[in-house]
Protein backbone atom coordinates (compact mmCIF):
# COMPACT_ATOMS: atom_id res chain seq x y z
CA UNK A 1 0.00 0.00 0.00
CA UNK A 2 1.06 3.70 -0.29
CA UNK A 3 2.01 5.77 2.51
CA UNK A 4 -1.52 7.37 2.40
CA UNK A 5 -4.15 6.22 4.35
CA UNK A 6 -7.65 8.34 4.26
CA UNK A 7 -9.48 6.74 7.12
CA UNK A 8 -11.06 10.15 8.79
CA UNK A 9 -11.00 11.91 5.68
CA UNK A 10 -13.64 13.61 3.80
CA UNK A 11 -13.07 12.98 -0.12
CA UNK A 12 -14.46 16.14 -1.82
CA UNK A 13 -15.24 15.49 -5.52
CA UNK A 14 -13.91 17.93 -7.52
CA UNK A 15 -15.78 19.61 -10.49
CA UNK A 16 -14.77 17.70 -13.31
CA UNK A 17 -16.55 14.43 -11.67
CA UNK A 18 -18.83 13.43 -14.45
CA UNK A 19 -20.43 10.16 -12.28
CA UNK A 20 -23.59 11.22 -11.32
CA UNK A 21 -23.41 8.96 -7.76
CA UNK A 22 -20.36 11.23 -7.20
CA UNK A 23 -20.67 14.67 -8.79
CA UNK A 24 -20.82 17.55 -5.99
CA UNK A 25 -20.12 15.24 -3.03
CA UNK A 26 -18.43 14.58 0.31
CA UNK A 27 -17.55 10.94 0.81
CA UNK A 28 -16.41 10.04 4.30
CA UNK A 29 -14.01 7.95 4.37
CA UNK A 30 -14.33 4.93 6.82
CA UNK A 31 -11.74 2.31 6.20
CA UNK A 32 -8.62 2.73 3.72
CA UNK A 33 -6.05 -0.24 3.82
CA UNK A 34 -4.38 -2.42 1.37
CA UNK A 35 -7.37 -4.26 0.53
CA UNK A 36 -9.12 -1.12 -1.16
CA UNK A 37 -11.32 1.55 0.42
CA UNK A 38 -15.04 1.92 1.69
CA UNK A 39 -17.02 5.13 2.75
CA UNK A 40 -20.40 6.56 3.04
CA UNK A 41 -21.33 9.74 0.88
CA UNK A 42 -22.76 12.08 3.40
CA UNK A 43 -24.47 15.04 1.61
CA UNK A 44 -27.09 13.41 -0.31
CA UNK A 45 -30.20 12.74 1.64
CA UNK A 46 -32.85 10.29 -0.22
CA UNK A 47 -36.85 11.19 -0.19
CA UNK A 48 -37.12 8.83 2.72
CA UNK A 49 -37.26 9.67 6.28
CA UNK A 50 -36.18 7.73 9.44
CA UNK A 51 -39.72 7.23 10.35
CA UNK A 52 -40.53 5.80 6.72
CA UNK A 53 -37.19 3.25 6.90
CA UNK A 54 -38.62 2.00 10.05
CA UNK A 55 -42.06 1.30 9.05
CA UNK A 56 -40.82 -0.56 6.24
CA UNK A 57 -38.59 -2.49 8.59
CA UNK A 58 -41.52 -3.06 10.64
CA UNK A 59 -39.53 -1.63 13.52
CA UNK A 60 -41.20 0.93 16.03
CA UNK A 61 -39.12 4.74 16.16
CA UNK A 62 -40.38 5.89 19.60
CA UNK A 63 -38.07 8.83 19.27
CA UNK A 64 -40.09 11.44 17.40
CA UNK A 65 -37.48 13.86 17.16
CA UNK A 66 -36.21 11.34 14.68
CA UNK A 67 -38.83 10.81 12.73
CA UNK A 68 -37.96 13.57 10.26
CA UNK A 69 -34.82 12.71 10.00
CA UNK A 70 -33.55 11.91 6.25
CA UNK A 71 -31.80 8.98 5.27
CA UNK A 72 -29.06 9.20 3.14
CA UNK A 73 -27.42 7.61 -0.06
CA UNK A 74 -24.85 6.66 0.87
CA UNK A 75 -22.85 5.03 -2.26
CA UNK A 76 -23.92 2.58 -5.28
CA UNK A 77 -22.83 -0.80 -3.68
CA UNK A 78 -25.69 -1.98 -1.54
CA UNK A 79 -27.89 0.25 -1.64
CA UNK A 80 -30.68 -2.01 -0.13
CA UNK A 81 -28.28 -2.68 3.22
CA UNK A 82 -28.42 0.05 5.75
CA UNK A 83 -25.13 1.48 6.89
CA UNK A 84 -25.53 3.89 10.39
CA UNK A 85 -22.45 6.41 11.09
CA UNK A 86 -22.59 7.56 14.37
CA UNK A 87 -20.28 8.31 17.65
CA UNK A 88 -18.70 5.86 19.52
CA UNK A 89 -19.97 4.14 22.67
CA UNK A 90 -22.37 1.46 22.53
CA UNK A 91 -21.93 -2.33 22.16
CA UNK A 92 -23.37 -3.55 18.26
CA UNK A 93 -23.09 -6.80 16.77
CA UNK A 94 -21.56 -5.16 13.57
CA UNK A 95 -19.10 -2.05 14.73
CA UNK A 96 -16.28 -1.15 12.57
CA UNK A 97 -14.34 1.56 14.38
CA UNK A 98 -12.97 4.34 12.06
CA UNK A 99 -11.52 6.32 14.88
CA UNK A 100 -12.41 6.89 18.68
CA UNK A 101 -14.95 9.38 17.83
CA UNK A 102 -16.87 7.86 15.28
CA UNK A 103 -18.10 4.44 14.62
CA UNK A 104 -19.80 2.46 11.41
CA UNK A 105 -22.37 -0.35 11.98
CA UNK A 106 -24.17 -2.62 9.82
CA UNK A 107 -26.27 -4.68 12.24
CA UNK A 108 -30.22 -4.31 12.49
CA UNK A 109 -29.46 -4.01 16.61
CA UNK A 110 -28.37 -0.45 16.45
CA UNK A 111 -31.60 0.54 14.87
CA UNK A 112 -33.66 -1.25 17.41
CA UNK A 113 -31.88 0.45 20.25
CA UNK A 114 -32.61 3.58 18.14
CA UNK A 115 -35.77 3.28 18.17
CA UNK A 116 -36.11 2.62 22.02
CA UNK A 117 -34.28 5.61 22.57
CA UNK A 118 -31.24 4.04 23.73
CA UNK A 119 -28.92 4.23 20.61
CA UNK A 120 -26.31 7.03 20.10
CA UNK A 121 -26.86 10.73 20.49
CA UNK A 122 -25.04 11.47 16.80
CA UNK A 123 -26.42 9.48 13.63
CA UNK A 124 -26.31 9.45 10.00
CA UNK A 125 -28.34 6.82 8.67
CA UNK A 126 -27.61 5.76 4.99
CA UNK A 127 -28.62 3.12 2.22
CA UNK A 128 -25.96 1.59 0.23
CA UNK A 129 -21.74 2.79 0.24
CA UNK A 130 -19.05 3.34 -1.66
CA UNK A 131 -16.34 1.46 -2.57
CA UNK A 132 -12.82 1.49 -4.00
CA UNK A 133 -10.87 -1.58 -4.75
CA UNK A 134 -6.93 -1.96 -4.01
CA UNK A 135 -5.05 0.96 -5.77
CA UNK A 136 -8.69 2.57 -6.73
CA UNK A 137 -8.85 5.50 -4.84
CA UNK A 138 -5.06 6.46 -4.86
CA UNK A 139 -5.26 6.25 -8.87
CA UNK A 140 -8.20 8.54 -8.34
CA UNK A 141 -6.71 11.04 -6.30
CA UNK A 142 -3.78 10.88 -8.95
CA UNK A 143 -5.94 11.71 -11.74
CA UNK A 144 -7.66 15.12 -9.51
CA UNK A 145 -11.22 13.50 -9.15
CA UNK A 146 -11.13 14.07 -5.10
CA UNK A 147 -9.79 16.34 -2.84
CA UNK A 148 -8.94 14.78 0.81
CA UNK A 149 -9.01 16.75 4.16
CA UNK A 150 -9.25 15.24 7.51
CA UNK A 151 -13.02 14.81 9.06
CA UNK A 152 -14.56 16.81 11.50
CA UNK A 153 -17.11 15.21 13.18
CA UNK A 154 -19.09 18.46 13.82
CA UNK A 155 -19.41 18.70 10.04
CA UNK A 156 -20.89 14.72 9.88
CA UNK A 157 -23.47 14.86 12.71
CA UNK A 158 -24.47 18.67 13.73
CA UNK A 159 -25.17 20.27 10.40
CA UNK A 160 -27.82 19.23 7.11
CA UNK A 161 -26.37 17.65 4.56
CA UNK A 162 -26.80 20.41 2.25
CA UNK A 163 -23.59 22.30 4.70
CA UNK A 164 -21.34 19.56 4.84
CA UNK A 165 -19.38 19.94 1.25
CA UNK A 166 -18.92 23.62 1.89
CA UNK A 167 -17.76 22.72 5.35
CA UNK A 168 -15.72 20.76 4.26
CA UNK A 169 -13.76 22.81 1.88
CA UNK A 170 -13.56 25.56 4.45
CA UNK A 171 -11.36 23.12 5.99
CA UNK A 172 -8.82 23.50 3.13
CA UNK A 173 -9.18 27.44 2.62
CA UNK A 174 -11.06 26.88 -0.33
CA UNK A 175 -14.44 27.85 -2.25
CA UNK A 176 -15.70 25.29 -4.33
CA UNK A 177 -16.93 27.60 -6.64
CA UNK A 178 -13.30 28.82 -6.82
CA UNK A 179 -12.20 24.61 -7.93
CA UNK A 180 -10.56 24.68 -11.68
CA UNK A 181 -11.41 21.43 -13.66
CA UNK A 182 -8.13 20.92 -14.76
CA UNK A 183 -5.45 19.36 -12.65
CA UNK A 184 -2.27 21.34 -12.79
CA UNK A 185 1.53 20.11 -11.95
CA UNK A 186 4.43 22.15 -10.87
Amino acid sequence: MSDINLTNHFLIAMPAMTDPFFAKSLTYVCEHNDEGAMGIVVNRPISLTLSELFAQINMPLNQSELDDMPVHFGGPVQTDRGFVLHDAGGKWQSTLQVNDKVNLTTSKDILQAVGEGKGPQHLLVSLGYAGWSKGQLEQELAANAWLSVPANEHILFDLPAEDRLPAAMKLLGVDFASLSEEAGHA
